[in-house]
């Protein structure tokens, strides 16, 4: 296996891949814990009107998809905020309007660019040039700065914002922050799995963690383990069995998620019963205390 080290296609590949596993469940865990676990999918969306736009200027479409869907992310978290819409309306737009104005913008860029489309809708890894992964690792480590260094923010506002916003907190801030840091993450990781695909691995990872830890450090950690995981795996699977990387590395996700949700079965029901062994117990030193025992 180590033979596929000598290319360097598949070099970026994996470095690509790496970076991937740990942004998208590094964002994904405050998204599942403000049940937001589909935001991926609408910023994609957005996302993809970047990319046409890239197609049909000339420019990196990496780029361009960071700041087309950082600009969708900003407007979502504003009509949450200021109109009267709920959440999942926001959403809906960011869906329906992302997609129609991708598919539009790409039919005016010039011939050929229907092809490289795909490969954003649905990744593919091996295609990763020297300039995508820079700006891969350029704003992974962006990510990582936001949802690590400010990861007790973030957690306070994705736990309780009313009880956030009376200790001080900069909500809205940090609101606005989370959201442009969930759309620079869809666009590192749609090279990787693809615009259709990423919100999968911005959240299985972190629902995997969960059957298995408490706490939000150990799930943050697990989560990004798994992540690392199955898109490394899914880029080594794609390379030898010749299929698409993208799908690859969810279906790895879903079997990694089906597998721990098996083990955690005989935990969590151990841990119940010494839970109720510890209450009982408790029940009984009270009675005896209570009858002069």
């Amino acid at each position: 296996m180590i033979e596929i080290l000598d290319y360097a296609f598949m070099q970026r590949a994996l470095l690509a891949a790496l970076l991937v596993g740990v942004t998208a469940p590094a964002v994904g865990i405050y998204l599942v814990q403000r049940r937001q676990a589909i935001m991926g999918d609408g910023i994609g969306h957005v996302a993809l009107t970047g990319v046409a736009l890239g197609f049909l200027l000339s420019r990196n479409p990496v780029w361009m998809a960071v700041v087309v869907a950082s600009l969708g992310a900003v407007a979502m978290e504003l009509i949450r905020w200021y109109g009267k819409a709920r959440g999942d309306l926001a959403l809906a737009m960011l869906f329906y309007g992302g997609m129609a104005g991708g598919v539009l913008i790409i039919n005016l860029a010039p011939g050929g660019s229907n092809a490289n489309l795909t490969t954003y809708l649905f990744g593919s890894i091996t295609t990763v040039s020297v300039t995508d992964l820079t700006a891969i690792v350029v704003l992974s480590m962006v990510v990582l700065a936001v949802t690590l260094g400010l990861r007790r923010q973030l957690f306070a506002i994705c736990q309780d914002e009313e009880f956030a916003r009376v200790t001080g907190l900069p909500v809205r801030a940090l609101n606005l922050l989370l959201a442009v840091t969930a759309a620079v993450t869809v666009t590192v990781a749609m090279r990787v799995v693809g615009l259709l695909l990423v919100s999968a691995l911005m959240v299985i990872p972190v629902a995997a963690a969960q059957q298995a830890t408490r706490g939000f450090a150990a799930t943050l950690a697990l989560s990004v383990g798994f992540g690392v995981l199955v898109t490394l795996s899914g880029a080594v699977t794609s390379y030898y069995a010749d299929v698409p990387p993208g799908a690859t590395i969810v279906l790895l996700a879903l079997g990694l998620f089906l597998l721990v949700s098996l083990l955690a079965v005989p935990l969590t029901r151990r841990r119940a019963r010494a839970r109720g062994t510890a209450e009982e117990s408790g029940t009984l030193e009270t009675t005896a205390q209570g009858a002069g025992v």
